[in-house]
Formats: structure tokens, sequence, C-alpha cells
């Protein structure tokens, strides 16, 4: 072969070893996820962040964000048909796989700030993905927006306020009907893109969500009071069905999850600062922000801890119930918190 050919081949031969190493990877793997989450929020963006990692690994993955899905219980039957692969939800999803997971969002008032939540959900953290492995999923990530507060079209401060309101609550949710209405709070099941029509219309006179939920649901064109009472963290996670998950390459799977632990990670952090940033940006638009006095507080922990008879067996499994309550009394023993 003549020498000037060898040299043109072992350039060309180069330059398509260069572009196989440089060019992204063939997508051998496709996953359908479906999300309520508006498109274009903090939880889009984070799960758009996890699709690109994802896809550089060789796994395309599809967002459905907006409830095109259907609603939550919807997309966890859909991810049991095969209709898709994975969802991220809130603990209203995922109770849907095992009821386990209502520990972390379903006992009002139980937590009294952020610490004490994660401490509780790192500890319960390998018995939910057992739980939730048994039922086929797999727990890509665990993450939460914040506190839920309560949004109402008139002022309301005490829990009184609000038994002469008429409550949203989810429709997917029962459990959650049925305790609003034990603790004497009016409420009306609905989809929650029927929330602002609903609020608009005056069918519903409050509802409880995160801050940043309401501003990206425009609710604060209708409500314009909210108080400030840490009710209950707005918990949930992405969950992929262990039979999808199983199709992809071990060595791949660990690429994934720490791209999803990454995006979950990120978006807690950012949706929780978005949502004080939320709240400034409603009070700028004339939303009224009633902070509690001690006093109050201790009104609204009342009729929270008088929900537990009602949440304990009959929405939150006894067991997991009371885990919480001995974890979170070791947490405050071992940090000096006094009971409340």
């Amino acid at each position: 072969m003549p020498k000037s050919n060898w040299s043109v081949r072992k350039v060309t031969l180069a330059i398509v070893l260069t572009t196989l190493a440089v060019a992204p990877a063939v997508c051998q793997q496709r996953v359908r996820l479906a999300t309520c989450a508006p498109q274009g929020t903090t939880y889009h963006q984070g799960l758009q962040a996890m699709a690109e990692h994802w896809r550089q690994a060789g796994v395309e993955l599809t967002i459905y964000p907006n409830c095109t899905m259907g609603s939550e219980p919807d997309m966890i039957r859909r991810i049991r048909t095969g209709q898709i692969q994975a969802a991220l939800v809130t603990d209203i999803g995922l109770a849907e796989v095992d009821k386990s997971v209502t520990a972390l969002q379903y006992m009002p008032m139980m937590f009294r700030d952020f610490s004490e939540m994660e401490y509780v959900r790192n500890q319960l953290r390998p018995e939910l993905e057992r739980r939730l492995l048994e039922k086929g999923f797999v727990m890509l990530f665990w993450a939460d927006s914040g506190w839920m507060n309560f949004f109402s079209r008139n002022a309301a401060l005490r829990p009184d306020d609000f038994r002469h309101m008429t409550t949203f609550v989810s429709a997917s949710d029962p459990a959650q009907l049925n305790i609003m209405k034990k603790a004497g709070f009016p409420a009306r099941p609905l989809e929650w893109p029927d929330a602002l029509t609903a609020l608009q219309t005056g069918m519903i006179d409050a509802i409880p969500t995160a801050p940043m939920i309401a501003l990206s649901f425009q609710f604060n064109t209708v409500v314009k009071h909210m108080v400030r009472v840490d009710w209950a963290p707005l918990v949930g996670g992405a969950v992929i069905s262990k039979s999808a998950w199983e199709q992809i390459r071990e060595p791949l799977r660990q690429k994934l999850r720490q791209a999803a632990e990454d995006a979950g990670r990120e978006t807690q952090k950012r949706a929780r600062a978005e949502a004080e940033q939320s709240v400034a940006t409603m009070k700028s638009h004339g939303m009224q922000i009633h902070d509690l006095s001690p006093e109050l507080e201790q009104e609204w922990r009342k009729t929270a801890e008088g929900m537990y008879g009602e949440i304990r067996g009959a929405v939150v499994p006894a067991d997991v119930f009371d885990r919480v309550q001995q974890l979170l009394a070791a947490y405050r023993a071992e940090n000096g918190r006094l009971a409340q």
C-alpha cells in the first residue's frame, strides 16, 4: 500500500474514532413520564435537566406535564398498564402504590420545620422504598415543595373561620376529604385543573396548597388572603415501573439514578426558595399575608392534633404513624427541643 494512502486512512480512522467519542449516545430505551406539574415550573425544569442527562446516557425520557395524562391516580394506573413508565407525583399518587408514604404529608403540623421532616423522611426512606418496590415501583428521588398554607377569597385567620367556607380537596384524595370533614371544614372534591374556575365562580372559597403552586396555577388572581400556617409539607417524588427499570442495563442504572437524585435535590432547593419568592410576588400584587401569633398557632395545632385519631390507622398505617412519633421524640430529645 502506498505510504500516502496509508497516511490518509490513518487520518480518516482518527476522525471516525474522535467523532464516536464525542457523539451523543444513541437512545436504546425510551421512558414516558407524566406529571401534573405545570410546564415551565421548577418541577418541570428539574425533569428536563434529568431528561438531558438520561439522553446522554442513552435513555430517551419524554415528559408529559400539566396533567395531560390525567390525575395522579390515573398516572399510577397508566404505569401499571404500561401506557407510561414513570411519573412525578405528590404523596397522593404515591399513596396509590402504598399507604405508608402518607406519613410524610397526611399528619398536619406534625413536623415543626424542615429539619424534622427531613430527618423522619431519611429514617423511613429504606422501608418506604422497599414497600414501593414490592408493589412494582422504583423510587428515583424524593423532594418537597415547602409547606402547604391556607389561601382564601375572604379574610380568614382561625380554624373556625374556615368552617364557614368551602375548601378545595383533590378529587383523587378521599382520605383528605374525610379528614377535613371530620375537622368541620366543608370541602368539595375537584381536580386540580378545575380549581381556578371553581374559585372564580365561588364554588369553593379556600384552598390549602404551597405558595409556588398557588402562583403557578394563578390562584392569586382570585384568592387575596394567605394564612402562614405550616400545615403540612407538600411531599412527592419520581417513580418508574420496576419492569421498565430492569430493562435498563445495570451499570447504566447507576448513572440514571444519580442524575435523578441530583434533579430531585436541585428541584427541592429551588422549590423551597421559590416558596418565599412566590409569597413576596403575590403580596406585591395585593395578597394579604397573615402571620400567626403564638396563640393562633396553638389554636391551629390543637385543631391538627384533634385529627390524629381519625388519621392513625384510617389514613396513615398505625405502625408508621407510631414510628413517626417515636422518631420525632428521639430527634427532639437529642437536639434539646422542648415539647410544645
